[in-house]
């Protein structure tokens, strides 16, 4: 799997997968938004590719690394979209280099503080689980052969000490943030808390889904994007 699915030309926004997923997981929505808003999705260390273990993976490294990738693809300004452990990576894009960023796309963001304690996070997940699509599980095994995991561990730890919301605070970029009505892993309550961090922080729950909403829900969530940053 590529490292980079391109845009038709410079992109008007940049994707990230989700930790331990691959490109291919935006391709869906990348069609979806062709012509309107042309989307390019870029791998990262642990969001798409292997990684070594000398790699720094907290959110802030992350998004460096992201920045630089940005200044070789695109032309201005883009809307950055992230995904699950993404969103926290390009929610720092927009508060250390916000020259680079006119617009966030978070879905499914972590991590909410409250899942801190490990027992909870796994009721919550296996919660989500079952309320995915099962056609989109052997697609998913193929993406975590792909990363390997390797890394994941490290980038999950690390994004469950991140404060989103403190990042958020220190930013002034539009941001939609979303979810599936049934994920449980990205509350309705954690995303009203985040919303509540600042102006400027829209909250959009899909008609249907879980956490993995960029697969399953591509159209819907495509029409979030051109509605709130499209043309």
């Amino acid at each position: 799997m590529s490292d980079l699915l391109p845009a038709p030309g410079p992109p008007s926004a940049v994707a990230v997968p989700g930790l331990g997923l691959t490109t291919r997981g935006w391709r869906g929505v990348a069609a979806h938004l062709d012509g309107t808003l042309p989307t390019a999705v870029v791998a990262l260390p642990a969001f798409g590719l292997p990684v070594d273990r000398a790699t720094p993976l907290d959110p802030a490294a992350s998004a460096d690394r992201l920045a630089e990738r940005l200044r070789d693809l695109a032309d201005g300004p883009v809307v950055l979209l992230g995904h699950s452990a993404s969103c926290q990576v390009v929610a720092e894009v927009a508060r250390r280099h916000p020259g680079a960023v006119r617009g966030l796309v978070l879905v499914g963001p972590t991590a909410d503080p409250r899942l801190s304690p490990r027992t909870g996070l796994v009721a919550r997940w296996l919660r989500t689980a079952v309320r995915e699509d099962p056609r989109r599980v052997p697609g998913m095994v193929r993406d975590y052969l792909t990363t390997r995991l390797s890394g994941f561990g490290r980038a999950l730890r690390a994004a469950r000490r991140h404060d989103l919301r403190a990042t958020l605070r220190d930013s002034a970029i539009p941001v939609v943030v979303v979810r599936g009505p049934h994920d449980h892993l990205a509350p309705a309550s954690w995303l009203a808390a985040l919303a509540a961090v600042r102006p400027g922080i829209t909250v959009v729950t899909t008609r249907d889904g879980a956490h993995m909403v960029p697969l399953t829900r591509p159209d819907e969530l495509a029409g979030v994007c051109r509605a709130r940053f499209g043309g």
